[in-house]
């Protein structure tokens, strides 16, 4: 049954040991973020948090989506793989051949209770608007400002409805909204999103768009509303069918627009499209770096409505994996299959890396049935919805959640050019590693046509060990002088470094060691952390620009650059991490929060990289590298 609030999801979790009540009072500034980071990379603590006491009236649910259990309890499930056969199973059924009367009178009545999850608009009472408050105050709820440099307190898990001017088609999206006053703040809407798209629309109109923030209810609101529907799709349509009933909406009291009856909190407004735009950010965000400041629209609060027992619902996003993570995970499996019978036949499975932070890295498995099949999916994946963001796209042809067979792929290998497609496209407004704002490099690696270039059988344990790993002030003197043991090779490099590389080559010939791949990454970071390497290569990489292939007797070698590269003309973001102050502090009061075994903070493993690269440590927002 769809649940009445966050107070009903809270207590499933609860009974489900997946919920942790905090009493003692927690600090919104910084201090639940370091808590909430903590757990939700922890091995064996990874549960959804509520803080009871936030120095507000409302308690606030964080981490609510963090694991496969919660997030397909967020959607009324048992699992994700269950909404994806349910999804399946049902598009069979429209596109198998109807033979019988039987079978249209059973299409009929399919099509009859799929059209009673659509919502509707009730005029009945509604628990979100029990309390009103038209002297709106946003000071009263326990916004975070999660990381250090952040512009300032934000609201992190808004599900914020707009309209459509001319069809009154709604959407219900989800961005930032960092808070400038008791009822002013703005609206992150990123060019790609349908709300930039409504905003336009009224500034020809030279209309005000009206807007409703809806925070908390049934939990699949928040889902649905980062799900990559396309324009003009109602998320409540998705929403009622996720919860097997359709979502009753009321109209708000001071702004034309709808919104869910089961809310916790509603916050009415508006923006003024031919208002000037204000400077918002910079804030800590999933890509793990911070997002650049740029100018925005101001949205204006007219009124506040919430239930008498409202829960505020938050999140954080930072260096993976988060828990919006898990969100990734249940658009993966719920839109393969419709990705499937939209064009991609061919396309079995996929797969997106927490490291690869949704648009970075997706691995995609296809059945390969003849030749540039893989540059076929490629172009069609990067045409298609949020997939045009991506930047590098693995096809294969075997199961792209098994890492071990991925890297038996690169074993056999001996020129991993000849799998490669470069190209440039669209990419996510908060991509820092192009030249130009939102448009960069992606690259396609093609694992379905690889023949066994190399006979040698290998051991699972060899190939657990592909990588070898040097620092560059070492150079020839870290690698082993096995051929078979560097296939790829990372090399630490700081960022003003004089290392050249054809000369590294030169030395790597002397003792006949051709390497597949040379990664150069920056100095500090922990290069035995297998995660966290990939994540901030994918993060600081153009794949056009950085990436050379050098050819040395006859072996051709990609040498990939992937150190940050900040200079006169191009700010460059620092990675996310907390404040020691902040670390200090939740490390000396942890033993009273009610955990049962100590985390330590996940910032630590960042410190050296921010040292050895410069990266500026005081905080403050104007950061030279930020």
């Amino acid at each position: 049954m769809p649940y009445n609030g966050l107070l009903e999801f809270i207590k499933l979790l609860e009974a489900k040991g997946q919920l942790i009540r905090i009493k003692e009072y927690v600090n919104p500034e910084l201090e639940i973020a370091e808590i909430t980071d903590r757990i939700s990379k922890s091995k064996n603590q990874n549960k959804a948090l509520l803080f009871e006491n936030t120095g507000t009236s409302f308690p606030l649910l964080i981490n609510a989506y963090g694991n496969e259990e919660r997030i397909s309890l967020a959607l009324h499930s048992l699992s994700l793989s269950f909404i994806e056969n349910e999804i399946n199973v049902l598009i069979n059924k429209f596109l198998n051949p109807i033979n019988s009367f039987k079978e249209k009178i059973n299409i009929l009545l399919l099509l009859k209770n799929l059209s009673s999850y659509f919502p509707y608009v009730s005029k009945k009472s509604a628990p979100c608007q029990e309390v009103v408050n038209k002297n709106p105050d946003l000071s009263l709820l326990p916004v975070l400002k999660c990381w250090p440099y952040d512009g300032g307190k934000f609201i992190t898990l808004p599900v914020v409805h707009t309209k459509d001017p001319i069809t009154s088609a709604r959407n219900a999206g989800m961005y930032r909204m960092q808070v400038f006053g008791p009822a002013e703040t703005g609206m992150h809407w990123h060019l790609h999103k349908t709300g930039a798209r409504h905003f336009n629309e009224y500034l020809k109109l030279k209309k005000k768009v009206p807007i409703a923030v809806v925070l908390g209810g049934d939990p699949v609101y928040a889902y649905c509303a980062s799900a990559p529907l396309p324009d003009g799709i109602d998320e409540y349509i998705l929403a009622g069918f996720l919860r097997k009933k359709r979502v009753r909406l009321v109209k708000c009291l001071t702004q034309d627009i709808e919104v869910p009856a089961d809310a916790d909190i509603v916050i009415e407004g508006y923006v003024d499209p031919e208002e000037s735009l204000v400077n918002e950010g910079p804030f800590g965000d999933h890509t793990g770096f911070y997002s650049l400041p740029d100018n925005y629209p101001k949205f204006h609060v007219t009124c506040i409505t919430h239930r008498k027992n409202a829960v505020y619902p938050a999140t954080i996003v930072g260096i993976p994996p988060q828990e919006d993570y898990w969100m990734i995970k249940a658009s993966e499996r719920i839109f393969l299959p419709l990705m499937q019978k939209a064009g991609l036949p061919e396309v079995i499975d996929m797969y997106m890396p927490d490291y690869g932070v949704a648009h970075n890295l997706v691995i995609v498995q296809i059945k390969n049935e003849y030749p540039g099949q893989a540059q076929k999916v490629a172009h069609s994946l990067w045409g298609m919805g949020q997939m045009m963001l991506n930047k590098v796209l693995v096809i294969t042809d075997f199961d792209p959640h098994n890492e071990i067979v991925l890297m038996e792929r690169l074993w056999k290998m001996n020129n991993l050019s000849k799998c490669i497609l470069f190209s440039n496209g669209p990419m996510d407004a908060l991509e820092h590693a192009t030249d130009r704002f939102a448009f960069g490099g992606k690259m396609m690696i093609d694992f379905t046509d690889i023949q066994n270039e190399n006979s040698y059988e290998f051991s699972e344990e060899e190939i657990k060990t592909t990588l070898q790993i040097c620092n560059s002030n070492e150079k020839i003197k870290g690698i082993n002088d096995k051929v078979l043991k560097n296939k790829i090779i990372l090399i630490s490099v700081t960022r003003h470094s004089d290392f050249n590389d054809e000369l590294f080559i030169e030395e790597l010939d002397e003792k006949n060691i051709y390497p597949i791949c040379i990664i150069k990454c920056d100095e500090g970071l922990d290069l035995f952390n297998k995660k966290l390497v990939i994540w901030n290569c994918l993060a600081n990489i153009d794949p056009v620009r950085d990436i050379k292939l050098l050819t040395k007797n006859s072996h051709t070698i990609l040498v990939l650059n992937c150190i940050s590269k900040p200079n006169e003309n191009k700010h460059w973001p620092n990675p996310i991490y907390s404040s020691k102050e902040t670390i200090q502090k939740i490390d000396s009061i942890w033993s009273t929060l009610g955990f049962e075994e100590f985390e330590s903070s996940p910032s630590q493993v960042i410190y050296n990289l921010i040292i050895n690269e410069g990266y500026e440590t005081k905080g403050n927002t104007n950061n030279k590298n930020l």
